[in-house]
């Protein structure tokens, strides 16, 4: 019998890619989209339109509890999947309400709803919460694992831990199959350009072609655990097809700072980002998180997971990415100006 999995925050990063590995396991793959002005698919365009859509996309947002409870009724999915969050930290600390209601509350609503219906039709619905390395915010021990006290330093990281203890007590209390992924900085070329990874490939290529002279960032030296989003999804999957729910923490268990991340993107391209980058306060979050690294050890001899791709090969990865987008955009802006000088 054919699964099927319903995936909140489809059209984002990590949501791209987890349709991406569920179809290609044979599931029938159902994702919550917001309504908006724009279609807002760019990543998962290549699922939804040609001859035969694979994925199954539906209206629907965390801040509507009914809504989704008439969703979860409608596709009756054996696995829920949630992507959905406002998670950009430093936009938590403008938007802290919303950051709250979507992100905390938003899986209590979630939950309320696949434990109205599986009440009802007495399946199992299967749940994944995805939270965050930011709930560790000012960390009391390193490397950070499952049992490491949490010590969130931003809203987006309070958020996130409500939607972490909300779902344990959902499991514990009404023994609901509901696991918690702890996954630290995952990037890839999916990445939105407002995260300081993707904003350093973008500028760093942007700057080799000559479409940009200076990029600037917060704290140089906070320091992650960042591996590809596109290995961490796998973790995900692997944790609601154990028997028993549980918590991990995935990552990489290696560390670098945000000084290194550029060091390493710019030298791609045989540029010194001494050259072109540049502090700017505006950028430093008014309660900083100074380092975060993960122990995967559970997660590796549990689900039998470990990231495949290194650090080098995802800067690389999202360098190569970025610098076709680039090139695509100055030939652009070339064409135009060509055009311009013509009608002259």
């Amino acid at each position: 019998m054919q699964r099927r999995a319903l995936v909140t925050g489809v059209t984002g990063q990590d949501g791209s890619y987890l349709a991406e590995l569920l179809l290609s396991k044979g599931y029938e793959v159902h994702g919550l989209r917001r309504r908006s002005s724009t279609f807002g698919t760019q990543r998962i365009e290549h699922l939804i339109f040609g001859e035969k859509p694979q994925l199954h996309l539906h209206y629907g947002d965390l801040s509507d509890g009914n809504g989704l409870v008439r969703l979860i009724r409608e596709i009756r999915p054996q696995e829920v999947y949630n992507l959905a969050a406002q998670s950009h930290v430093r936009v938590s600390f403008d938007q802290p309400a919303y950051t709250a209601d979507v992100t905390a509350v938003g899986t209590l609503r979630l939950l309320e709803a696949i434990r109205d219906v599986q009440d009802d039709t007495g399946e199992q619905i299967r749940f994944y919460q995805a939270s965050s390395s930011e709930m560790y915010g000012k960390v009391v021990e390193t490397p950070q694992k499952e049992t490491t006290p949490f010590y969130p330093r931003s809203p987006y990281g309070v958020a996130k831990l409500y939607g972490h203890w909300i779902t344990v007590n959902y499991r514990e209390s009404y023994g609901l199959h509901a696991s918690c992924g702890i996954l630290f900085n995952h990037e890839s070329p999916r990445r939105g350009e407002t995260f300081v990874t993707r904003k350093i490939t973008r500028a760093a290529t942007r700057i080799k072609l000559g479409l940009q002279e200076k990029l600037y960032l917060g704290n140089l030296d906070a320091q992650r655990d960042w591996g590809f989003a596109g290995d961490y999804v796998e973790g995900m999957w692997r944790m609601l097809q154990q028997d028993k729910p549980d918590d991990y923490v995935i990552a990489t268990n290696e560390l670098y700072s945000v000084r290194e991340f550029c060091e390493k993107t710019f030298s791609r391209l045989d540029l010194d980002y001494q050259d072109f980058v540049e502090v700017d306060p505006r950028y430093y979050r008014p309660a900083e998180v100074d380092l975060l690294l993960g122990d995967s050890t559970k997660a590796r001899k549990r689900l039998g997971w470990k990231p495949q791709t290194s650090f080098d090969q995802l800067v690389d990865m999202m360098v190569e990415s970025d610098l076709e987008l680039a090139s695509q955009e100055k030939a652009l802006a070339n064409r135009d100006t060509a055009r311009v000088r013509r009608a002259a």
